[in-house]
């Protein structure tokens, strides 16, 4: 009964399926207007993706840090490295920018020369108050020098906020409303309104503006994206069509095969609605995948369909056999395909989790439009003609099939040192893999605002916001001395890392309170001493805007202060030395029974996340390869098979992870997608030869080389067109701007070319070569469940 209760389901479907075709396809129709009335849901990714778990400790620390200090990252700056924004009227007109970017109602506030405030003491009230640097527009260039003599060399305070003292580079500060920084109401501001400011500007006075900060960054890397899913979506069927012409010679097949990945990407972006999961750097790849990975179900469902009409010219039969053959085997490696992406499910990683769940659904979805909608379409048409079915004859693939049995027979030895060698090799790359835990590796390299990155790299030491948060425990307690010259001896710390900028707190306050308790003088920009602090402290507390100054600094009790500083680009390895560094001397400087001192900062959260996702990879392939290892006993029921079965499809991943290693793509968030969708689409090559396989043995009478020759030559065909269509669809993301996209692309289109040949060479030896092992009725049991029937054994041997 176990074998017969597949065919007769099959049968069954096959039979409801041609029975009520209509009534099939206007269902089809109603669900796709349904999923596609869900699209007005999609959302795209307005913030930084959080890698980690919401109850993770880094997490915990990152939220504490926002609740008491607002959002870190809304501030976009614009610089200008040019002599010539020094002259009036270029001077007037920065200036003027500032103004404009200051009335719109999504920007907090402006900090720039044009409302630039200087500290200075009123001696008749004894407080400290605040006079703008620029009482009037200058008109003189004599009045721009003076300005800019007096802001470069008098004020230490606003040094690497506002500007370069050596090059001379003049920056602007805008701080968005924290409460649209992280919505679509920043990307429309930044997208239009800035953008055409900007344009105007830099029309006007032939200046070149660069522009940066973690929103803009954001916004631009965002909408990369979106221009990019368009793009892979035409690239992939683009491939798929004309590999798929070239295989049938047959516009009908590709239209329909065209009709119902297209179909399938419809689902997808309804899916991503209906869910209402953001639209991130890796759900944008699921529409072009559901294209790659939808082609190989039409291959093999039209393949068998023109197969069955040249053998006996039915059409009914043929259709029905499409559905009751090869739906079976279909099924089994579409769920393959989805456990590889539905193994992201089980870890903590939002990000990866909703790609899961997306792709899984998403892989079952489409091989359920193929069965439905290539059958029945077919049973409106007319039968192929004879002209589309001379692709059944190619003498090239036959030359391919007939070369790998060639090379089973005869080079079996030299197959097992080439997988040895590759091993050795392999192993010794891995051991060279880094691991990237910067936010700005994968954007694109080409664009304007990551040169614009580098740029501020380079004059104001980097755009990732680091920050140190300083809890005395009391009250009040960081305007303490003790607590201020710990401070300051940390912030001497970051100084001396050159990749990251001059820090940013309390301290800068303080010493520039005393500049101004000394008249400007700019020497006496550091801490008071304990003489002088009583007096100047004092001043401070009278003074009226007292709070409006330390608030960005210090929180509403006085308890607890931040350290800001910005990182540049550097590898995780450096990363983690400076963490390293700087918590070491925290904890030196800043003892634990009196202060609580940890850092945040998005770049570190993307660090760490980074590394979660790596310990996530681990056990997501894991997972992937014990399902598939559980799926494959359940239906062989051999142990010895499962571990056959694995090594050709372990290989390449191991090989594809050298190849990482040796040509330095590190593991990040984009590539670390790479073993689990590889391993998860190359087992079903396995799954199709070893059922081939167990076929041809039990009616060869478990006669080991006639039937791994057979099954190989059966097999060899279909498992060749699929992998490159495969291949190419996989290449198309080399096309993409963002390096981990490319690198994805490029290795997992290797991964599956050399699985493909793993699976006709290696898997082939290792049968033959372990034959005495597993040529028994014993050891290769009855299987639960038959994914070829067995009349599709005979047909092929009538055919013969």
């Amino acid at each position: 009964m176990a074998k017969k209760l597949p065919q007769s389901f099959w049968a069954k479907t096959a039979r409801i399926i041609l029975r009520n075709r209509v009534l099939i396809l206007l269902l089809v129709a109603a669900f796709t207007v349904f999923l596609a009335m869900q699209w007005k849901n999609m959302r795209f990714s307005s913030s930084q993706a959080n890698l980690l778990p919401d109850d993770h400790p880094v997490n915990l620390e990152y939220k504490d840090f926002l609740n008491q200090f607002g959002e870190e990252g809304n501030a976009v700056v614009f610089a200008i490295r040019d002599s010539a924004l020094y002259s009036p009227e270029n001077f007037n007109r920065w200036n003027r920018l500032s103004k404009q970017l200051d009335a719109f109602p999504e920007v907090d506030f402006v900090l720039s020369t044009d409302n630039l405030q200087e500290l200075i003491k009123d001696k008749d009230k004894q407080e400290f108050v605040m006079r703008p640097l620029i009482e009037k527009s200058p008109e003189t260039q004599s009045e721009v020098d003076s300005i800019k003599q007096h802001l470069f060399n008098d004020l230490p305070f606003y040094e690497s906020l506002l500007f370069n003292k050596k090059s001379g580079t003049l920056r602007t500060v805008m701080y968005l409303d924290k409460d649209i920084v992280n919505t679509s109401v920043r990307k429309d501001f930044i997208l239009q309104d800035l953008t055409n400011l900007v344009e105007d500007f830099e029309e006007e006075t032939q200046l070149d503006v660069r522009i940066s900060g973690m929103p803009y960054i954001r916004t631009m890397n965002s909408q990369n994206i979106i221009d990019e899913i368009g793009k892979f979506i035409l690239a992939a069927l683009g491939v798929t069509s004309l590999l798929f012409f070239f295989f049938f010679r047959s516009v009908r097949a590709t239209f329909i095969s065209m009709g119902v990945v297209i179909i399938g990407v419809m689902w997808a972006f309804g899916i991503l609605g209906l869910l209402q999961y953001e639209i991130t750097v890796l759900t944008a790849l699921i529409p072009p995948l559901i294209i790659v990975i939808g082609i190989p179900n039409c291959i093999f469902l039209i393949n068998k369909y023109q197969q069955e009409i040249k053998k006996h010219g039915n059409q009914a039969l043929s259709l029905q056999r499409v559905i009751s053959k090869i739906g079976n085997a279909t099924l089994m490696t579409n769920v393959t395909t989805a456990s590889g992406f539905a193994t992201f499910i089980v870890t903590d990683s939002k990000l990866l989790k909703e790609f899961g769940i997306v792709a899984s659904i998403n892989i079952i979805g489409i091989f359920i439009l193929s069965l439905l909608i290539i059958p029945i379409v077919y049973s409106f048409l007319h039968p192929p003609r004879t002209k589309h079915l001379k692709h059944l004859n190619k003498k090239w693939v036959d030359a391919f099939v007939n070369w790998t049995v060639r090379v089973v027979k005869e080079q079996r030895i030299a197959i097992y040192a080439t997988s040895i060698i590759l091993l050795i090799a392999s192993i010794i790359g891995i051991y060279q893999i880094d691991i990237s835990g910067s936010p700005i590796e994968d954007m694109p390299k080409s664009e304007q605002f990551f040169k614009d990155i580098r740029f501020f790299e380079e004059e104001f030491d980097g755009i990732m916001p680091v920050e140190i948060v300083v809890d005395t425990k009391r009250p009040k307690g960081v305007l303490k001395p003790a607590t201020l010259k710990r401070m300051d001896q940390l912030g001497q710390v970051i100084e001396e890392i050159p990749e990251l900028s001059k820090p940013v707190s309390v301290v800068n306050l303080i010493k520039y309170s005393k500049q101004a308790f000394y008249n400007g003088i700019p020497k006496y920009y550091q801490l008071p001493t304990s003489q002088e602090n009583t007096f100047i402290m004092d001043v401070a507390r009278k003074s009226s805007d007292d709070g409006d100054l330390l608030k960005s600094f210090v929180d509403s009790t006085g308890q607890n202060a931040r350290i800001t500083t910005f990182m540049k680009d550097v590898t995780t390895e450096r990363m983690e030395e400076i963490e390293r560094r700087l918590q070491e001397n925290a904890d030196k400087l800043f003892p634990s029974e009196r202060y609580n001192v940890y850092m945040t900062g998005s770049a570190l959260l993307f660090l760490k996340g980074t590394k979660y996702l790596v310990k996530n990879l681990i056990l997501s392939l894991a997972l992937a390869i014990l399902l598939i290892a559980l799926f494959m006993a359940y239906l062989f029921r051999s142990f010895r098979m499962i571990i056959i079965s694995l090594i050709p499809n372990l290989l390449p991943l191991v090989v594809t992870a050298g190849v990482m290693g040796f040509v330095g793509v590190p593991i990040k968030p984009s590539t670390i997608l790479v073993f689990s969708i590889a391993f998860g689409i190359s087992v079903d090559d396995t799954i199709h030869f070893l059922a081939k396989y167990r076929q041809e043995l039990m009616a060869n009478k478990w006669k080991i080389k006639v039937s791994v020759y057979a099954a190989l030559k059966e097999t060899g065909v279909s498992m060749f067109y699929t992998s490159i269509v495969l291949f190419f669809g996989f290449s198309v993301f080399v096309i993409s701007n963002f390096g981990g996209t490319v690198a994805l692309g490029a290795l997992v289109s290797a991964t599956l070319l050399f699985a493909m040949l793993a699976n006709l060479v290696l898997l082939p030896s290792l049968l033959l070569s372990l034959e005495k092992s597993i040529a028994n009725k014993a050891t290769l049991k009855k299987p639960q469940i038959d994914i070829l029937p067995k009349d599709e054994l005979n047909s092929s041997k009538n055919e013969e």
